[in-house]
């Protein structure tokens, strides 16, 4: 049974989802720059992220990088109400596809690369919306029951995507992909040492996990990278041409390539790219930490 205090909250939010864009893009820079202010750890992990990863940058660039880190943070979590509350009309008006999107509509398995970007929750509801297939994802369970439901239901507001939790492993994502999934992967962030190879990213040695060739070949499916971005008018998503030769069979190559392909998303939007968190936090043997105590 639902409770009072939820019921009003889900009316709250289908109200407020009413208002108009820039009401939401000036909240969420709002709550983004409060948090840039007061979140002293999470902006030193995203100033030494960047400084790390783009050296050549004037240290004033990359001061506006880390503000617009925290900007676009705050608008994505706060556009999530329209997303998953508003009329289902202001996704398509509000979140643009583009693209290869014909590589997604065809009903074949298909193993989608989508990196951390701000825009991501936005594009992943504009695909459900859209395109009505059977749609797979991982799902890292949140601490707080009252927000886990919020991002739950509306990650599943669209399509009843089948959200595999990180606590169940891969081997449902090898079932999904077996049985005509579009499975979208998140696999650019440091999950530690296990399952993972060291290769370059922005210059820096980093723990990328095998998992993307690995699902890829045991499954024969194409992997299609898509990204969002925010934009003015809302979102842009934009999915890309299948990587061809991919996976090669060498792990090493492999993450190595998808790291490659990721530098050159991040490059296009660097404030938009989830640096709150510690990429390079895992370390191979005997080398020093990257970060700041």
């Amino acid at each position: 049974m639902t409770s009072p205090v939820r019921s009003v909250s889900d009316l709250a939010q289908r109200w407020l989802a009413r208002l108009p864009l820039p009401m939401f893009r000036a909240a969420g820079a709002a709550f983004g720059l409060a948090l840039w202010a007061f979140a002293r750890r999470r902006r030193s992990i995203v100033e030494r992220n960047l400084e790390l990863c783009f050296p050549e940058a004037e240290p004033g660039q990359r001061a506006r990088w880390a503000r617009e880190t925290f900007v676009s943070f705050g608008q994505s979590f706060v556009d999530r109400v329209w997303l998953w509350h508003g009329d289902p009309k202001l996704v398509e008006q509000r979140v643009a596809l583009t693209g290869r999107v014909e590589q997604l509509e065809q009903g074949d398995a298909v193993l989608c690369f989508v990196p951390h970007f701000y825009g991501m929750d936005a594009g992943w509801t504009r695909l459900t919306h859209t395109i009505k297939r059977n749609w797979w994802t991982f799902y890292a369970p949140q601490r707080k029951p009252g927000m886990d439901r919020w991002i739950r239901e509306g990650r599943q507001r669209y399509a009843a995507p089948r959200l595999v939790s990180r606590r169940e492993g891969v081997r449902p994502l090898l079932k999904g992909l077996r049985e005509g999934a579009a499975l979208c992967l998140l696999p650019d962030m440091d999950l530690g040492a296990r399952d993972s190879v060291f290769v370059e990213f922005f210059g820096q040695e980093a723990a990328t996990v095998t998992s993307l060739p690995r699902l890829a070949k045991a499954a024969g499916v194409p992997v299609v990278p898509w990204i969002c971005r925010l934009v003015p008018g809302g979102y842009q998503v934009e999915v890309m041409a299948a990587w061809t030769g991919y996976p090669s069979g060498d792990d090493l190559v492999d993450a190595r390539f998808m790291n490659q392909q990721l530098e050159g998303y991040v490059r296009t939007m660097p404030g938009q790219y989830h640096w709150l968190h510690r990429r390079f936090k895992t370390r191979p043997d005997g080398a020093a930490s990257l970060y700041r105590s």
